[in-house]
């Protein structure tokens, strides 16, 4: 399945690669952390590796690594504003079974 972002995310990452004035799109993954499993890693991207997989969605590559993709795999993208202070990503992936209590970490198994 591929993984995709809200028009909201789209538009903010597209804000965030013209300010910094380069990048190929957005690298999605994930690491071992927190007291469930995993963490999401969000960083710019600035090159295909051989081992990545590139989707597309509003515009905007997608790339993920062959690694973390298993944990990704139907993942919707999100960014939402709560209040005029906080903002960021919100994660909505099917493969997730359990996250810690403060939602920092997160378990497919």
């Amino acid at each position: 399945m591929p993984i995709t972002m809200t028009e909201e995310a789209a538009r903010h990452v597209q804000k965030m690669l013209a300010t910094r004035g380069h990048g190929l799109g957005l690298r999605l993954g994930t690491r071992a952390s927190g007291c469930t499993g995993y963490a999401y890693v969000v960083d710019y991207a600035d090159e295909v590796a051989a081992d990545d997989v590139v989707f597309e969605s509003r515009g905007v590559k997608i790339i993920v690594t062959q690694t973390s993709l298993a944990h990704l795999d139907g993942m919707e993208l999100h960014f939402a504003r709560n209040n005029m202070l906080n903002e960021g990503f919100e994660f909505r992936n099917p493969n997730v079974k359990d996250m810690c209590g403060c939602g920092e970490s997160f378990n497919v198994a």
